[in-house]
């Protein structure tokens, strides 16, 4: 029974990142996301009490998908440039394979919705930027520079991540995120390499 359970909440959320990639212009309502889903409103709240919850899921999995894999690059031996550069390849993939949940990190989908789903979108940045901001600093107490500004670095790499999901996200999907990613990264790693 619980696997069932599970497996509903699983179509679910399926279904609710399928709507947001494919229905750009539509509201997503819960009576919508039953009818995609096979089932009646009724049987949405008994898995989720809410669509914010529906959302919140979504977020929990971009979370643990994207993160998982950054204290691995993180831990890794590469230098700290490379490592900021394959932090951002990654959440840049993840958002290409997951479009709707791209909505769901630019906000766009999120306007009607309560603060907290916003905050928490907030916070999956910040939580990035502090990632990125960590494996700078590491490296320059490593390499005994106190002067590198590794926040206003990791700023910079973070705006950079946050406006390429943007811009996909602007794009109805068509602008992929990687696009010309190497050569943009290359520039962006001399002015970084000079500063640390």
């Amino acid at each position: 029974m619980v696997d069932k359970k599970n497996s509903r909440k699983q179509d679910i959320l399926q279904s609710l990142a399928h709507m947001l990639e494919t229905d750009l212009s539509a509201r997503i309502t819960t009576a919508r996301l039953a009818k995609e889903v096979g089932v009646s409103e009724a049987a949405l709240y008994r898995h989720f009490p809410s669509k914010a919850r529906m959302y919140e899921s979504l977020l929990d999995f971009c979370e643990e998908s994207i993160f998982s894999r950054v204290n691995n690059i993180s831990s890794s031996d590469q230098s700290s440039l490379e490592k900021c550069n394959l932090i951002a390849l990654l959440v840049l993939n993840f958002s290409q394979r997951n479009a709707g949940i791209s909505r769901l990190l630019t906000g766009e989908v999120l306007l009607g919705e309560t603060e907290r789903l916003k905050d928490r979108v907030s916070q999956l940045f910040d939580r990035l930027e502090l990632q990125i901001k960590q494996v700078l600093r590491n490296q320059a107490v490593q390499d005994g520079q106190s002067t590198v500004d590794s926040a206003a670095m990791a700023k910079l790499v973070t705006s950079l991540i946050e406006g390429r999901v943007q811009q996909f996200v602007r794009s109805n999907f068509k602008i992929d995120p990687t696009a010309s990613w190497d050569t943009q990264w290359r520039i962006v790693n001399q002015g970084l390499a000079s500063l640390v």
